[in-house]
């Protein structure tokens, strides 16, 4: 494994604690919830050694529910949550195909180099590995949003929303297959958590009749290889990643839920 850096190098744009504030508020505590409650459910069925979260905004990790015993989360700058590795999304502390299930939650928004992350993604992840990824939708509600008050530099309204299409195109060109993908969250985002709560029924409006419109969108993909098998770890690399730790939720969903909803 290479040492970990804590050097920013400008791969984030907006500070990691302003999108952290963001998603404990009542907009994006919306959106993250049913994040967190698609990746309980997509992480369940996938299996290995090592799972990397890249990117700990949310409040707890996303990793949490995965049955991979090993569970790494890596942000670039040192927080109050347990935080198993520093580095950078572009520079990976990672030794090539040492992981077998990614998160990579909200990242690309806000990295300088997004493709960079993509391949630096596709060099850690095993053959056969899985990305699951999150992103805001540039053609949604919140993309407008976006446009409107974007100048004022607050977090995630000033970040590059970058669209599923183009995303989709760019981990092909990476050698990705993808397996499945959607969208989800379809209400403005208001602050007010019992207005956001009386908007309720336009979740199952918007995934009924605009699915691809979302706020958010997530993409389910496989690394492909051709010719290749997924590898084993040995267990010289496996002592090596198990001696950062595992990485335990700092706060519960439950805690994050509002009292009425």
């Amino acid at each position: 494994m290479k040492p970990a850096s804590a050097r920013h190098g400008g791969d984030q744009l907006p500070p990691v604690t302003d999108l952290r504030d963001w998603f404990c508020g009542a907009a994006g505590r919306a959106v993250a919830q049913r994040e967190a409650a698609l990746a309980d459910e997509l992480l369940q069925d996938l299996f290995g050694y090592h799972i990397l979260q890249v990117g700990s905004a949310y409040p707890y990790p996303l990793i949490a529910a995965s049955r991979i015993g090993h569970q790494i989360v890596m942000e670039a700058t040192p927080l109050d949550a347990p935080v198993v590795v520093l580095g950078r999304g572009d520079a990976l502390p990672f030794q090539p195909a040492a992981i077998d299930v990614l998160v990579l939650p909200h990242v690309l928004e806000f990295a300088s180099d997004p493709h960079g992350v993509l391949r630096e993604v596709e060099r850690v992840l095993i053959p056969e590995g899985y990305l699951l990824l999150f992103g805001f939708n540039p053609w949604s509600l919140y993309g407008a949003w976006r446009l409107a008050t974007g100048w004022r530099g607050r977090a995630p309204w000033h970040g590059h929303f970058l669209s599923l299409s183009r995303l989709k195109e760019r981990l092909s060109v990476l050698g990705f297959e993808v397996d499945r993908s959607g969208g989800l969250s379809y209400r403005p985002p208001l602050r007010d958590p019992a207005r956001l709560a009386s908007l309720a029924w336009v979740e199952r409006l918007g995934a009924h009749f605009w699915p691809f419109a979302g706020n958010a969108f997530w993409i389910l993909a496989r690394k492909r290889v051709l010719g290749a098998r997924p590898i084993r770890m040995t267990r010289a690399r496996q002592r090596r990643l198990r001696a950062t730790g595992r990485v335990e939720p700092s706060v519960r969903r439950n805690e994050l839920e509002p009292p009425d909803a």
